[in-house]
């Protein structure tokens, strides 16, 4: 193997090269290479290529041509799955949370997944687990964790989390990717943050250009959503075209989803779903549209859980519906509840088949109580909704894969970046860098 140790070597094969003995580097797995039938043999600090049967470039596995990110804080996934989509190649996930890289692992069986502290992790440690050098990498991706900086509960200015913000762009320096992307709340934006953010940001390399961060309503980008985020974009303006605030904005031609939308051909959930055996339900097929094509197709090269694509091709079976059982008292409060109206208990809204899902919320990890995030009310059934039904409203496909059990999935979804969202802004980072 080459050198770096622990991680697979990848070889640059050199084209001008057609048959026999063929010189290469570091960019290919050299699994791929002995799966075609070629045996290694090393010469110096490169290797050659001895054929065995067809000794020709061509019956080589192709190289995976992609340009690449890392996403960092990469939770279950939906910037990794909006990336994806616009063409990128998710390299590697970072993801503290071991359930949670368990789910990334599951949809995205080709990325390195690391389960470690961002702040304890180096840039040349991120880019080995990668295979790439520095300078290799396209985009360094990833949602910082929010908490302490959230307008939704009680702010925190000395949560430790909010750190993981400056060690974010300390990645950006010790990797040197053409772009990066760090999504955070709006309340990041407030002035009390404002030197926080400089600071946090000033181990971006100044020769990065750096995009006013904006705000992202969801529902503006085709997600059946009103969850806003903020962004932070830059890049190297010698890899990466001129791009401003301007460059992200929303099209004037998408077309909304609404909540009926989105849960459209989705049945109905039993209180006694209670197991990931129950969980896997019919879902009906759906007319042409963007959003919808994105529910059941679009499935990107090497991602996505090879049965639940399978189930849902071949039986139109999906995940994830898992019932909630309510005391009498709590059906008859919930069916007395009008569109949009607030359960005066559970301080649960009721959805509006008319409108937007309000943001989908985490709860908290174990390290704060675990407590179970408020959940919407469906618009039609006296009962809250089930995991499948909050990934429709995130904008994520039936074929995506969630933790099993309901606290760990919604904590998953409310968590992650819509996909929507996320392939519609790095597509255009990917025409940039075009």
């Amino acid at each position: 193997m080459c050198s770096r140790n622990r991680y697979p070597s990848r070889c640059r094969i050199d084209r001008t090269a057609r048959s026999g003995p063929v010189s290469c580097e570091r960019t290919r797995d050299i699994s791929l290479l002995r799966a075609s039938g070629v045996s290694l043999s090393v010469i110096g600090a490169g290797y050659r290529l001895a054929a065995l049967g067809m000794a020709y470039y061509s019956a080589m596995p192709k190289a995976d041509a992609r340009p690449t990110v890392i996403d960092l804080f990469s939770g279950v996934g939906g910037l990794s799955l909006g990336a994806a989509r616009a063409g990128f190649r998710v390299a590697a996930s970072v993801e503290l949370d071991a359930i949670a890289s368990k789910s990334h692992q599951d949809n995205f069986p080709k990325t390195a997944h690391l389960e470690q502290d961002v702040g304890a992790l180096s840039g040349e440690t991120l880019l080995e687990a990668a295979s790439l050098r520095t300078g290799e990498l396209d985009g360094l991706i990833g949602g910082p964790p929010c908490q302490g900086f959230s307008l939704i509960g009680r702010q925190r200015d000395a949560d430790p989390r909010n750190d993981l913000f400056g060690h974010f762009f300390r990645l950006v320096e010790e990797t040197r990717p053409a772009f990066y992307v760090a999504e955070n709340v709006p309340g990041i934006l407030g002035e009390r943050y404002k030197d926080f953010i400089e600071r946090a940001m000033s181990s971006i390399p100044k020769s990065y250009v750096r995009v006013a961060p904006f705000k992202v309503r969801a529902n503006e980008y085709g997600a059946p959503t009103t969850r806003t985020r903020v962004f932070f974009i830059g890049y190297d303006p010698d890899r990466v075209d001129t791009l401003t605030e301007e460059s992200f904005a929303a099209s004037e031609d998408t077309k909304q989803t609404l909540v009926r939308d989105a849960l459209r051909g989705l049945r109905g959930v039993k209180p006694h779903w209670q197991t990931e055996a129950d969980s896997w339900r019919k879902v009906e097929e759906l007319p042409d549209s963007e959003f919808w094509e994105r529910v059941t197709n679009k499935v990107p090269r090497n991602v996505g859980h090879s049965e639940a694509i399978k189930l849902l091709k071949t039986q139109r079976l999906a995940s994830g519906f898992l019932g909630t059982a309510h005391s009498p008292e709590t059906v008859e409060r919930f069916n007395a509840l009008k569109p949009g109206e607030i359960d005066r208990i559970y301080r649960s809204p009721r959805l509006d088949p008319s409108g937007f899902c309000p943001t989908l919320r985490a709860g908290t990890g174990s390290d704060r109580g675990s407590y179970q995030a408020v959940r919407p009310i469906h618009p039609k059934s006296p009962r809250v909704i089930s995991p499948r039904e909050a990934a429709r409203l995130q904008g994520f496909p039936d074929w995506f894969v969630f933790n099993p059990t309901k606290w760990h999935s919604f904590r998953q979804i409310g968590n992650s970046v819509s996909p929507l969202i996320a392939e519609k802004l790095l597509a255009r980072l990917i025409k940039a860098s075009a």
